[in-house]
């Protein structure tokens, strides 16, 4: 049979009978070149459908998750593995990706489920070393160190697992198709195949995908789309602290996060983010504020920092470590037109604590307030923490879910919030003193007092 050649864009996985400068899908520059083969998934049987049914006698049986019995991802899955499902676990190299995965399978070997992982990238040894430090020694776990895709399917066939995972499918190639290892061609039909071989077998199969240093998923794009779950991984280095967020999942919601501190035992849960993110907070210091946020649907207090220092340079820098640099420049605007908080002429720098990522607006006021404190020498009491998002105007505005944000306020021992101001209905905690602003001037006023 005669081969056809085709071109394929190396970002979003499209196809042309020619070349193009510019692929017509994604926009992109340069990235369609020449492939030769028979398309996408070309030696991947076809999946034979069954017949259409009502909609009323589809058993739901087989949608129910495994749990992995590691809370926190759990929570995240919204209960755990589905059989059939392929989920994709993607992040940057360091962030504990094998480590996660290899607790994950531990738990499920011990409820009783046969698991196979395929280390591409490691030996055998090594995944055992780590196994024996995270307690992941299970005789339910199966290991093995193997880069050949046909050989994959065949030691699949030969055990017959309840979960696959291959760490990772980028160093996973097949020799009869072009390209090496990670190349658009073997990512992109090697996910093909084990999308397949999942819905066809009913394994959960877990893939293991890198991120590139822009800190978007390495290879064809087509990747995310074809599986059914995606998971991103991702944290500070330079703090323990890890993140676990669902970008798409078929079977729940993508607004929950887990969160976990790496320690020499492996991963642990974090239940209580807000006690950890506030556990090395120095009340009555210029330039901290607490800020009560939502991360998905659940409520956390971080607590956020400012400094600024006086520069004779032409252009001040403006650093912002966890939370959108934009969103801190727009600030700084707001405060100096709205609230007489001018911070031309120096350099500002400002952190959200504790290695978190914060892009959610309810961390605008407290921001605000940080950068004032700096700015003035005044502080935020002990006390008090700021939920607000704040317009280019000036104004104090409303943010979801207030009443859930209080509530860990209060559950943390604040006395005093500065909220937008409410609807009637949304009543204050007991023991938590509400004050309602109107605008970041007034926000200013109310919650910065002198230092000392």
């Amino acid at each position: 049979m005669k081969t056809k050649t085709v071109h394929r864009c190396a970002e979003c996985g499209s196809e042309s009978p020619r070349w193009l400068g510019r692929c017509p899908t994604c926009d992109a520059w340069g990235t369609v070149a020449e492939v030769a083969g028979a398309g996408a998934g070309a030696g991947a049987p076809l999946r034979t459908a069954a017949g259409p049914v009502p909609i009323a006698e589809v058993d739901a049986h087989d949608a129910v998750p495994m749990p992995t019995r590691i809370d926190e991802l759990d929570r995240v899955l919204e209960g755990g593995l589905v059989a059939g499902s392929v989920t994709l676990l993607a992040g940057e190299p360091g962030m504990g990706k094998s480590t996660l995965l290899l607790q994950a399978l531990g738990a499920l070997a011990a409820d009783g489920s046969t698991c196979l992982l395929v280390a591409a990238e490691e030996s055998c040894a090594q995944v055992r070393v780590r196994a024996e430090r995270v307690g992941a020694l299970c005789a339910g776990l199966l290991v093995v160190a193997e880069t050949s895709l046909p050989h994959v399917l065949e030691h699949v066939d030969a055990v017959s697992p309840h979960v696959l995972a291959l760490d990772s499918i980028q160093a996973i190639a097949d020799p009869d198709l072009p390209g090496a290892p990670g190349s658009v061609t073997q990512v992109r039909d090697g996910a093909h195949r084990f999308v397949h071989l999942a819905k066809e077998r009913g394994i959960a199969t877990i893939l293991v995908g890198h991120v590139t240093k822009e800190g978007t998923l390495a290879g064809p794009r087509v990747l995310e789309h074809v599986v059914d779950t995606v998971l991103s991984f991702d944290g500070d280095r330079g703090h323990s602290l890890r993140a676990l967020h669902a970008l798409k999942h078929r079977f729940g919601s993508t607004s929950e996060v887990g969160l976990f501190e790496m320690t020499e035992r492996g991963l642990v849960d974090v239940p209580d983010a807000s006690a950890r993110f506030l556990m090395d907070r120095r009340p009555g210091v210029p330039g901290s504020a607490v800020a009560a946020v939502l991360d998905g649907t659940r409520p956390m207090l971080v607590e956020v920092q400012a400094l600024l220092m006086p520069t004779a340079a032409p252009m001040p820098r403006r650093s912002a470590v966890g939370m959108e640099s934009g969103r801190l420049a727009m600030l700084l605007a707001v405060l100096e037109r709205h609230a007489d908080v001018a911070s031309t002429g120096a350099d500002v720098y400002a952190s959200v604590a504790g290695g978190l990522r914060i892009t959610e607006r309810g961390l605008d006021l407290a921001l605000a307030l940080a950068v004032a404190g700096a700015r003035l020498g005044r502080v935020v009491t002990r006390d008090t923490v700021a939920i607000g998002e704040i317009g280019l105007g000036g104004e104090v505005r409303s943010v979801p879910q207030l009443e859930r944000r209080l509530a860990e306020a209060a559950r943390l021992g604040f006395t005093r919030a500065v909220v937008p101001k409410r609807d009637q209905t949304i009543a204050a905690p007991a023991g938590l003193r509400v004050v309602d602003v109107t605008d970041v001037r007034d926000a200013v006023h109310e919650a910065l007092v002198p230092a000392g």
